[in-house]
């Protein structure tokens, strides 16, 4: 577990432990507090859980259905598989538990705002290193926490403004950590635009049958995206608007809820221009293969009529009846009949293929698909 308390105005930013950020939470009209709690597969415990369950060797791996501690949690699970009271005893080692609301620090818990009075708790995504983390932030006038699951850089980068841009109060630093929350969904949604541009051009260059896999990629992405980022903006919008209607609410708040809101929903605009850019994509992609299709629909064509009566006069003269067999016994007739009106047919199949201008189309086309 890494705490970190980040002292205002001055930004300074330090590392303790719970006890000494409570301590900070105590004595400081301006604190920021993030706590970082280890991932599930870091947990010491769960890492021996798991080598008793797959019969490794682990600290209690002796036998691990006989361990003397394990407690059932849900669905079967050994309670410290179960990460969930972490978080709450973070905030009851911090003293919050009182004015914190009952999900704060609450592992699998859904994107959602709540007004409580004189406090505000958020349960932040956050798009980190390509997957989709949910900090839980909670801002009173005084101090502002943040619990979340491993590092996440973007909340390392906002400690880092904090000294340059010198947030008046935690609320405002409250926004800054909910713009940042948009700014990396927004970097990741542009990241994957061009992304897609770039694999449509590849595919007009030369197509190959893994860019239809990146681009399902792409397009479960930028689902994802959409599925995170909206029930958040409308969970945050109901807050903020509610907010905004009261008259005691200061003029400063008021602007940044709404600059807020205009970042939201350009974000997720920049998100759906994602999906249509994926599903012009696959257009794309499915054009091209039918365009291919088509080519070789049209050389199968040409060979049928170049072989099918090469193949009716094979099966004509193949047959036996009297009249082939009784007149037709020369070596001359057969030269006559089943060479050379044979090779007048190809041929004259050829001269309509060529005064038709089949071969030149096809010739253009295969030249426009590889340059």
């Amino acid at each position: 577990m890494i705490v970190s308390v980040v002292s205002m105005p001055g930004g300074t930013t330090t590392r303790t432990d719970l006890a000494g950020a409570r301590d900070r939470l105590a004595a400081s009209d301006f604190v920021l507090v993030d706590v970082s709690l280890p991932l599930a597969a870091d947990r010491p415990d769960t890492a021996a859980a798991s080598d008793a369950r797959d019969g490794r060797d682990g600290p209690d791996a002796q036998n691990g259905r006989d361990r003397p501690d394990r407690r059932d949690g849900p669905d079967g699970q050994d309670a410290s598989d179960v990460p969930e009271a972490d978080g709450r005893r973070v905030v009851e080692a911090l003293g919050l538990a009182s004015e914190s609301p009952a999900w704060f620090g609450m592992t699998a818990e859904p994107v959602r705002a709540d007004f409580l009075g004189d406090r505000a708790g958020f349960v932040v995504p956050v798009v980190d290193d390509g997957r989709v983390v949910h900090v839980h932030a909670m801002a009173t006038e005084r101090h502002l926490v943040t619990v979340h699951r491993g590092p996440v850089v973007p909340l390392e980068n906002l400690a880092a403004r904090l000294g340059q841009e010198r947030p008046a109060d935690a609320v405002a630093v409250l926004f800054m950590l909910l713009e940042e929350a948009l700014d990396t969904f927004r970097r990741a949604a542009v990241a994957d635009l061009l992304a897609v541009e770039d694999l449509e051009d590849e595919m007009f260059e030369r197509r190959r049958p893994e860019q239809v896999y990146r681009l399902a990629r792409l397009r479960r992405r930028a689902a994802l995206l959409h599925h995170y980022l909206l029930p958040y903006l409308q969970s945050t919008d109901e807050i903020v608007m509610r907010r905004m209607l009261s008259r005691d609410f200061p003029e400063e708040r008021r602007r940044l809820a709404q600059e807020f809101q205009h970042t939201g929903r350009l974000v997720l605009t920049d998100i759906q221009a994602l999906q249509d850019a994926t599903r012009r994509a696959f257009a794309s992609y499915s054009s091209l293969v039918s365009g291919e299709q088509n080519g070789v629909i049209n050389r199968l064509a040409i060979v049928s009529t170049i072989f099918l009566p090469l193949t009716f006069l094979t099966g004509y003269f193949g047959m036996n009846f009297s009249y082939l067999t009784d007149e037709m016994e020369s070596r001359a007739v057969f030269w006559l009949l089943a060479v050379a009106l044979q090779a007048l047919v190809l041929v004259g199949a050829l001269y309509v293929l060529h005064r038709t201008h089949i071969w030149r189309r096809l010739r253009d086309d295969e030249g426009t698909r590889d340059p």
